[in-house]
């Protein structure tokens, strides 16, 4: 069962805000990384390399949770836990998308390489804002 995105995560993804996202290792242990992100509608988009941890985390178990904060106030800040899906439809789309929205620049880090990359879909179940 899918909720709606709280107003502040709505603001803060639609910005070039930082989200940490915790993913499960196979031992149940967490695994964090902090990334670019933006919505589509109430679900978190990114993009990643299938190759990393986390995609590889998130295709074992897709029980996920994001944080965000404020970086004006960082007290303002959402946890919100989700169900990841993974698709390789539209990955290099995705990462210039983010890569201009937080940097400006196209990206790059993918060019020489044989890198396949994914879009991976958050769909939340629960969020917890904080103010």
């Amino acid at each position: 069962m899918s909720v709606q995105l709280p107003d502040l995560a709505k603001k803060l993804l639609d910005g070039p805000t930082f989200v940490t996202l915790t993913t499960l290792r196979k031992d149940g242990s967490a695994h964090s990384t902090t990334m670019w992100a933006k919505r589509d509608e109430d679900a978190i988009v990114f993009s990643t390399v299938e190759s990393r941890q986390k995609a590889k985390h998130i295709a074992r178990d897709p029980r996920v949770t994001v944080s965000l904060f404020d970086a004006d106030n960082p007290y303002n800040y959402v946890t919100i836990e989700g169900v990841a899906s993974t698709t390789r439809e539209g990955g290099p789309e995705l990462i210039q998308e983010l890569s201009r929205k937080y940097t400006g620049e196209p990206y790059t880090n993918d060019e020489g390489t044989d890198n396949v990359r994914v879009v991976v879909t958050i769909t939340p179940t629960r969020s917890y804002p904080h103010h």
